[in-house]
């Protein structure tokens, strides 16, 4: 089974990312044919600095690897290095319906939140598409966000089959209910774009200072909360735990919960779970020149898996004669 997912290297990787992405896939290298890669072309879409991006990625791919992916057990490369994957996104716009791309509901959720309206946007999805259907992946774990996306690929790819026959593999999305949305500090969906992220890899000082700023109500300590509604417990609960999670909540259900009790224990569990790949991270940032031989050789991998899937689109569409 291949499994296949990507990463936007528009920002520094938080909690949400490892949660709903990053961990699940690294969970995956002993028991499917993983491909990881870092989405920099999806990036320009909120990036337009060229520097920015550059550095973004190579902060991106030494975050995966501190954090365990190995990329001899494992295909890690950039989306860019790849560049059949434009082809194939252009041959996929061709039957693209514009109203899919129109009922796409992120691309409204982005405008309504003020990010600048352009057509990488709103063809994003079609690119994610190109991205699936490329490796003919199997599976593609994602957050809830991304569930549209996922449709809409299968939609792509379901029509390009049935034009010009079998094709592709039409893949599946894989949802995590448990980290479906991993909220910010002000409650929102923790994202990049909200500026309301707890960065992995922050500083002892600066990681204290994120938590302690999560976003809670004025509730007294002894009174009664709701652990569900409260965007502190919603983080906490994935990283304490289990035992301590049902003690926590109960506290909350029956009064007696502290949330400047929970921020501290919060900051500890963080500090203390990401200390070694820190300290991997630390090694790797001194050392570019590894994390590029690490992707050159990872897209040579992917575009010998990529090249017959292009060169049969490329026959079928009447590009090769």
């Amino acid at each position: 089974m291949r499994v296949l997912s990507g990463i936007q290297p528009s920002g520094a990787l938080h909690l949400g990312n490892y949660l709903a992405m990053m961990e699940p896939m690294i969970s995956y290298m002993d028991r499917s044919q993983l491909f990881v890669f870092i989405v920099n072309m999806h990036a320009m879409t909120s990036v337009a600095d060229g520097e920015k991006l550059a550095q973004g990625t190579l902060e991106a791919a030494s975050d995966f690897l501190a954090l365990g992916l190995d990329p001899n057990r494992s295909i890690f490369w950039v989306q860019s290095d790849v560049p059949e994957v434009v082809e194939l996104a252009w041959i996929l716009t061709c039957i693209t319906p514009m109203g899919l791309l129109e009922r796409c509901h992120s691309y409204k959720d982005k405008i309504a939140k003020g990010i600048s309206p352009n057509h990488g946007l709103f063809a994003y999805p079609v690119l994610m598409a190109a991205d699936i259907l490329l490796y003919q992946a199997n599976t593609v774990p994602v957050g809830k966000d991304q569930k549209q996306h996922i449709e809409v690929t299968r939609d792509i790819a379901i029509k390009f089959n049935a034009i010009y026959g079998e094709t592709f593999v039409i893949p599946e999305g894989e949802i995590n209910d448990q980290v479906a949305t991993v909220p910010g500090v002000d409650g929102q969906k923790m994202s990049k774009s909200y500026g309301n992220t707890i960065e992995i890899f922050l500083d002892e000082k600066n990681l204290k200072k994120r938590v302690m700023s999560i976003k809670t109500d004025s509730t007294p300590v002894d009174q009664p909360k709701d652990p569900e509604g409260c965007n502190l417990f919603q983080v906490y609960r994935h990283f304490a735990p289990k035992d301590r999670v049902e003690e926590v909540k109960r506290l909350y259900i029956d009064g007696g919960a502290s949330y400047g009790v929970i921020k501290k224990e919060l900051f500890e569990i963080l500090w203390d779970l990401f200390r070694g790949p820190r300290l991997e991270k630390q090694k790797l940032v001194n050392d570019r020149g590894y994390i590029k031989s690490v992707l050159a050789n990872g897209a040579a991998k992917a575009r010998q898996i990529a090249m017959p899937t292009i060169e049969d689109v490329r026959w079928k569409v009447g590009m090769k004669y």
